[in-house]
């Protein structure tokens, strides 16, 4: 997901050893010590484990995990399997057979697609997978997958319900999101107080969740891979981080156009990278593939090295489905807002591939190749991105400084992403306006070369549990305004029939 480690389903004990350490009597450590008590109660109930899961599976699992699942199998279920079913439409919307350049929006269909991208495809996909693998097996692979398939039901709802009800202004910008169609959307049923309720909620995790695990975490652990690459940087984390902020506000201040430009070229750069070195590892060991394949499907039902068993591996790949591709969360809807569309269904057929692309393609490369490398060993005590390394520098020795860049492109197209989610939940609390606008993003900027200099863990543990805070809001909202999406569904579906709607080129 956001890049975070975390978010792979680390404990977040684990993700403290991954910061910069911590001298005693630092500034930093002082600041952790005196917020760690405030926030802490906060972070242990978003990440807690249901009751009674650590006795009945072996292992923990986390509330807010079953929470998106379920979520996403009501959705599939609800829209008949609406992701298979409209997989071939989505392609014909994102190469722009139906885009008309006259319709309301700000970014075309693949750009909207590419910026949401960007906010989830990261190192969480090379690393998370790795402590996935690591914990629950190659079995982990099987239910990341089946996640990653029902999540897409869940990015079809929300994405459509942000386009249905944004703002549309009079200089041609638009907002929208879970904030707009909470308040909205919950208004026309009568329940104008929840609405608003739950939209100013969402917009407070928002905006502290791109303030922390957008932002902060990335510039921490970009800053953290340079350092041990270029000897320069060691030490000079502040530098480091005015750097990457002047990048990320040369980018961020022309707005949401300016951040879809620049994802739509370093998407699917950092994708035909990636997955290009994972498929010509896979082709190196063809003749393994199938005994890899297999190891998947049987670790999946009946895994004998792993905790919790079958159970112990759907854990860890639910986790990491439910943690990478935020189905879900609603900040992804805020993106696809602003697309140019004259029906709010064909972002939502655009939406759904998010999934698909983040766990069940770039997720399944890294686990395949941890698999067929031979890379993991149960309890042998390496997991997360050593893993991955491993198991990749196995077969290109110069996989380390690739990984360094990824883990830059990673954080900066996470940055520039959040800032917009970020950005959208500040206006809406405190009003449109460029001056506005202009504040929020000087304190982004200011954030990204205190992530570089610090390493606050407590606060990005909080900004965490924020991001997932996030899903409580918007899915309560999905639920209540589902038959919404099914009559809007219903009403683009006849207008495709009919000839209404049809194929521009």
């Amino acid at each position: 997901m956001f890049k975070r480690l975390s978010m792979a389903g680390m404990s977040l004990p684990f993700m403290a050893t991954l910061a910069h350490a911590q001298e005693e009597g630092s500034i930093d450590k002082a600041i952790s010590d005196a917020i760690a008590p405030i926030i802490n109660p906060f972070v242990s109930f978003i990440f807690s484990p249901l009751p009674g899961s650590e006795a009945i599976f072996g292992t923990g699992f986390p509330w807010i995990v079953m929470w998106l699942v379920i979520a996403a199998l009501v959705f599939t279920l609800y829209f008949g399997f609406i992701q298979f079913r409209g997989f071939k439409h989505s392609i014909e919307l994102v190469r722009g057979d139906y885009l008309d350049p006259n319709d309301a929006g700000e970014v075309t269909p693949f750009q909207a697609l590419a910026t949401a991208l960007s906010g989830t495809v990261g190192l969480g996909n090379i690393a998370g997978v790795g402590v996935a693998v690591y914990l629950g097996g190659p079995g982990a692979t099987f239910w990341m997958i089946l996640a990653g398939l029902l999540g897409m039901a869940s990015k079809f709802t929300e994405c459509i319900l942000g386009v249905h009800y944004r703002n549309e202004y009079e200089d041609g910008t638009v907002s929208g999101g879970p904030m707009y169609y909470l308040s909205k959307g919950l208004s026309e049923d009568g329940k104008a107080a929840l609405g608003k309720f739950l939209a100013i909620f969402f917009a407070i995790c928002c905006v502290g969740g791109a303030l922390g695990g957008g932002n902060m975490f990335q510039a921490n652990q970009s800053f953290a891979q340079i350092s041990s690459l270029v000897p320069f940087f060691e030490g000079k984390g502040w530098l480091f981080g005015l750097i990457m902020a002047a990048v990320v506000g040369f980018v961020i201040i022309g707005g949401i156009k300016s951040i879809a430009k620049v994802t739509e070229k370093v998407v699917p750069f950092m994708a035909v990278i990636y997955v290009g070195a994972a498929l010509l590892i896979i082709l190196m060991n063809i003749g393994s593939l199938p005994a890899a394949i297999s190891a998947i499907i049987n670790g999946a039902f009946a895994p004998t090295a792993v905790a919790g068993g079958a159970v112990g591996a759907l854990i860890q790949g639910f986790k990491r489905a439910a943690f990478s591709n935020e189905a879900g969360i609603g900040s992804a809807s805020i993106a696809h807002s602003a697309v140019q569309t004259k029906h709010p269904v064909t972002e939502g057929y655009v939406a759904l591939l998010e999934p698909f692309i983040d766990t069940v393609v770039i997720c399944t490369m890294t686990s395949l190749v941890i698999t067929i490398t031979g890379a993991w060993v149960p309890d042998s005590g390496v997991t997360g991105i050593a893993l991955t390394s491993k198991a990749f520098t196995s077969q290109f020795g110069f996989f380390g400084v690739v990984l360094a860049i990824a883990a830059v492109l990673f954080a900066f197209s996470t940055m520039i992403s959040w800032s917009y989610y970020g950005l959208k939940a500040w206006t809406y609390m405190f009003g449109e306006g460029q001056a506005k606008e202009m504040v929020f993003k000087l304190i982004f900027c200011i954030f990204i070369v205190i992530g570089s200099s610090l390493s606050l863990g407590p606060v990005i543990d909080f900004s965490d549990a924020m991001i997932f805070a996030m899903a409580i809001a918007n899915v309560i909202g999905l639920y209540m305004l589902m038959p919404k999406v099914k009559a809007l569904l219903k009403d683009y579906q006849a207008k495709l029939a009919s000839g209404e709607i049809k194929k521009i080129k």
